[in-house]
């Protein structure tokens, strides 16, 4: 569990820097530069994320079991993680609809996958880790949208981008839940 938490501390601590600490963080990026600070968070970013990796598996061989979720959470977080790919993919198509609704919905899709996940598994583990990635996430998005707000941001919109951003959402998600997650993760979604 060390582990786990120390990769958490890096990984949300970097990319809190924004709401807990702007003044540091204007601080170092005019001392180091762009291109230093985003050098500088990439490798604590990848370090936590090894951390958060190799500390949760070590859980999953003695996992402190808290609550049996019932099977409907699956179901539920099947939904929801589908949700989260599409908020993922419109964080990077220009000009959808959905990025000109939510504003921010890679952290909005990070929330949805958070929840599904925590409703879904019942260990310690679990609630730590995506008790943790919900916590940052909720705490991001008030203050990226009090940001926005602030700046008077505004983004444009239109239907092809968006049904684009949809139809690659389902995609990537169907590629990650039929294949990719008990490829990477070790658990299969949808077995019996």
């Amino acid at each position: 569990m060390t582990l786990l938490l120390l990769g958490l501390i890096l990984f949300l601590g970097i990319h809190s820097t924004r709401i807990f600490a702007s003044g540091w963080r204007e601080a170092m990026i005019a001392r180091l530069g762009p291109n230093g600070w985003k050098g500088v968070c990439s490798v604590v970013s990848l370090a936590g994320l090894v951390l958060i990796v190799i500390g949760y598996g070590a859980t999953r061989a003695d996992p402190v079991i808290l609550w049996q979720p019932p099977v409907w959470t699956r179901h539920a977080a099947s939904l929801l993680t589908l949700g989260a790919f599409v908020l993922l993919v419109a964080a990077y198509v220009p000009s959808n609809r959905i990025k000109a609704a939510i504003g921010h919905p890679m952290v909005a899709g990070v929330k949805l996958w958070a929840f599904a996940h925590l409703i879904a598994n019942g260990t310690l583990a679990d609630l730590v880790l995506f008790g943790s990635f919900l916590a940052w996430a909720v705490a991001d998005f008030i203050s990226a949208r009090r940001r926005d707000r602030a700046a008077g941001v505004n983004y444009n919109s239109a239907t092809i981008p968006t049904l684009i951003t949809v139809v690659l959402g389902i995609a990537l998600w169907a590629v990650f839940a039929f294949w990719l997650h008990r490829l990477l993760i070790g658990v299969a979604p949808f077995a019996r």
